[in-house]
């Protein structure tokens, strides 16, 4: 009988310490989710509305010059109109990416649009670039590796892949290259690289380390891009060739390998 009531006192007490260490694991995943929504909250937020506005607009702009490029002789009349769209890219796609600044991140996360779910870093570049007016494979693009995101735009011989480069050598490389749109691919993310022709550097990417969502941050602030090893990056608007299919509205085929 002692014997039993002993179990039975045994037994409570490991179920006692198992609600104890269940309840406290429960607690810090609770405050470690509120910290992040509160880093959220102090952030920008989604703006859902200028996003589509400005979505429509980029389209407009996207068919009208698409018309007059298919008039234009070859020559001096369509390099200007590929110049045009160069500028109009430059200016529009950073406003579309900041539009989902505040958007939470997490690693499965599908949103589309800004504000309306959790993103993942490939959907976030994915969707930008769609709502962009580029013909692309929404989820498929989203799903690959950084390195055949960029080769869906770009030849291999417009990128360029360091592994272990100084982080300060990479970005003067990177601005000696000229200002335009990047996708920078890192060890395990994928981001934009902005390059304003004043030389400023913006990395736009959804965030799988604090605050945990879509940010702009300036170089110094970067320490995703700073840290990785692995980097490639390409300048999608230096493309003649991936400006005039994005004007033309032609599908841009998913790299897969």
């Amino acid at each position: 009988m002692r014997g039993l009531l002993l179990r039975v006192v045994l037994l409570l007490a490991v179920i006692s310490l198992a609600l104890t260490a269940w309840s406290q694991r429960h607690w810090l995943t609770t405050t470690i989710e509120q910290l992040h929504v509160s880093q959220r909250r102090s952030g920008p937020a989604p703006d859902l509305a200028t996003y589509q506005t400005l979505s429509t607009d980029l389209e407009e702009h996207r068919k009208r010059l698409g018309q007059s490029y298919l008039k234009a002789s070859i020559g001096p009349e369509q390099e200007d109109l590929l110049a045009q769209t160069r500028e109009l890219l430059q200016m529009s796609l950073p406003r579309l990416m900041r539009c989902w600044l505040g958007t939470p991140w997490d690693f499965n996360g599908t949103a589309h649009e800004p504000g309306t779910g959790k993103v993942a870093c490939g959907y976030f570049v994915s969707s930008v670039l769609q709502d962009a007016g580029f013909e692309v494979e929404w989820a498929r693009l989203a799903q690959q590796a950084s390195q055949n995101i960029l080769g869906t735009f770009l030849p291999p011989e417009k990128m360029r892949i360091r592994v272990g480069m100084d982080y300060d050598a990479f970005l003067q490389e990177v601005l000696l290259s000229g200002p335009g749109i990047y996708i920078v691919g890192l060890d395990s993310h994928v981001a934009f690289l902005v390059i304003t022709s004043s030389r400023e550097i913006r990395f736009i990417h959804s965030s799988g380390s604090s605050p945990y969502c879509v940010i702009d941050e300036p170089r110094e602030h970067s320490h995703v891009l700073r840290n990785s090893e692995y980097r490639v990056t390409g300048n999608l608007t230096a493309s003649d060739e991936v400006l005039r299919k994005w004007l033309l509205g032609e599908k841009f085929r998913t790299q897969t390998r």
